[in-house]
Parts: C-alpha cells; structure tokens; sequence
C-alpha cells in the first residue's frame, strides 16, 4: 500500500491512498482522518486502508482523482519522534575524518542514533530555507521506516513487527555548525534544521523481495542540481538493520505509533557508486588531492532523491527541492 499527506491547511493534511504508479489518489478520511490516526489505531484501520488500496488500482475507488505531488506534505508532517541512526560504517569513517575525529570504539558493535526535531518537517517539493550559505548546508539522502507502538525491551528478533511504514529522506544537515555544537558536549541541535520526507509512504510488502532482513535492497539516488551526486544500494552495506536500530533505541523506553527511524546517509565502499551527501565527496577529495574543492549546497541549487524498482519505477516519489534564502522576521 502506497500512502501520502494531501495539504488541506490543517497542520497535518489528509491521509491519501495512492495507486502504484504514483499518478491518482483518494481520499481515506472514512478509515483515518489523518497519517497519525491510521498508525495510531492500525490494526483496526489498516484492512479497510488495503482493500481501498486495491480498489483504488481496479479503477473502482470512488473520487479517485489525478495526483500532483505538489500539493503533498510530508506522509507526517509532524511526528512524536524522530531518531536518526548511522548504519552505514563507510559514511562514518569517511564523515568523522573531514572534521578531524576517530571513529567510536563501538563503530561495529553499537549503533549510532540521535534525537533529532520532529515538530515540523519540509514536505518533499517545499524549498530548504538557508538563513547563510556560510552555514555549510548539506544534502543526506537515506531511508527512513515508521514504527507502530515499540514495547520498551524489544527484541531485535520482533522488532520488524512493529514497522509500518517506509519512507525516504532529505536530512538536511549544517556542516558548519556541527563541530562548534559538538564541542559542547551535548548533541545537535541548530546544526539539524527541518528534514524532508519522499511523497509517499510504503508498507513494506510494496517493495518486495528488495526488503529483506530489516534493509532495502536497492540504489539510492541523489542528484545535485543535474548532476547524478550518487547511486549507492542501500542493502547490503547496511551495518545495522532496521531491527537492530529499533531494538536500539527501544532498550530503555518504548516507542509510540508515528515514531521515524532513519537509518543515516546511504554510503557504499565502492568509490563508483558515488555519494549521497556533499560531505563525503569532500571528504575523498581532500584523501586523493589533499583539499576540498567541492562546495556545500547555495542559494538556488536543487536536490533531488529518488529510489526506483527493477523495473526503473519511482516508488516513493522524489524528494524535489531548492534552497532559498531565509529571511528573519524583524523584531517587534
């Protein structure tokens, strides 16, 4: 089942069932008004959702309609939590090394994660707001699943059980300000500004034998401005799986239906697959030629992120977005 957020001016939109091919929708207020309501009450509301599903692609949903994805939200446009993990060890090495730091002790045997804002995310076509260009601002394309309610303790053995939905994402990061932040011994924070998600929202069963053991087993694809940036396949690099970094970061408190787990930027040893954050081209620049040439994102500059089937089909839609300058509000 494909899902998505239609934009209505309320401040979390109105849950959409969407055909396969992304191209026509309708709306499934009837069975959850919004996202939310469906993870909160799934067991109850999801067979209604997948019968309206396969209704909607036998052409017999009622009000059906042609789908823009422009006029889509984020699948949640805002949610309890957001905790980001870094299951791919190449990226790590590769990332702590362009800010002059080691790798944990722990790097392959304890997961990375953080808590990341959850409170307003960019839908997957609204532009990044860049208050300064100096701030470093940085694509990170990975994968993101979404949890119904986490039991504290979780199993890795049953943590997959409780993955309702998966989802791509744009973490928009500050390089700049990271290493000023970490100084400080105490996390992100203003160096993680608004993340986006794709347009659509796919339980797992939708990506057939490419999810396997907790991964997704396909390129993940990033362009800068027309540039393909990289195509790295997140499957079999991933360190960490999905049950590893839910039973993570479930070991001392449960979580509740809507939370977002991220599995950290796609990243793949192979050097030919490219990257999917501007940070690690820097990084090999600075390893091959002894400098960083290439720069972070300007005002202007469009980022794309997309992930397709075997058959070449965008099944997430594709994150689509341009970075703008921020103005502040003046005071009073």
């Amino acid at each position: 089942m494909k899902l998505a957020t239609l934009r209505d001016g309320t401040r979390d939109g109105c849950l959409l069932v969407v055909s396969r091919d992304g191209s026509r929708a309708v709306r499934a207020t009837g069975i959850a008004p919004t996202m939310q309501a469906l993870l909160d009450d799934w067991e109850a509301c999801a067979p209604a959702a997948f019968a309206l599903a396969d209704a909607l692609e036998a052409g017999e949903a009622e009000d059906a309609f042609a789908l823009d994805v422009r006029s889509l939200h984020s699948p949640l446009p805002r949610a309890y939590s957001w905790v980001d993990g870094s299951a791919y060890i190449n990226h790590i090495v590769l990332v702590r090394k362009a800010r002059g730091a080691e790798p944990p002790a722990t790097l392959e045997t304890d997961p990375l994660v953080y808590q990341g804002g959850s409170d307003s995310f960019l839908a997957p076509t609204d532009p990044i707001p860049l208050q300064d260009e100096a701030f470093g601002c940085d694509l990170e394309a990975e994968i993101c699943v979404v949890t119904g309610d986490v039991p504290q303790g979780v199993a890795k053995a049953g943590a997959l059980d409780h993955v309702r939905l998966v989802m791509l994402c744009n973490d928009v990061t500050l390089r700049n300000l990271i290493p000023p932040e970490l100084a400080k011994g105490f996390g992100f924070f203003q160096s993680k500004p608004s993340s986006a998600f794709s347009p659509f929202a796919l339980t797992p069963d939708e990506l057939g034998d490419a999810w396997q053991d907790g991964r997704v087993h396909l390129p993940l694809l990033s362009w800068r401005n027309d540039e393909r940036l990289g195509d790295p396949d997140a499957g079999p690099e991933m360190h960490f799986s999905f049950a590893d970094l839910i039973a993570h970061v479930a070991r001392t408190r449960p979580l509740c239906a809507g939370s977002i787990v991220g599995s950290g930027t796609i990243s793949n040893a192979d050097r030919s697959r490219g990257s999917s954050c501007i940070a690690e081209v820097r990084m090999i620049e600075k390893i091959d030629e002894g400098e960083m040439k290439t720069t972070f994102l300007r005002f202007g500059e469009r980022v794309r992120i997309a992930m397709h089937d075997a058959d070449g089909r965008d099944l997430f839609g594709t994150i689509d977005q341009t970075v703008v300058r921020y103005e502040p509000p003046t005071a009073g």
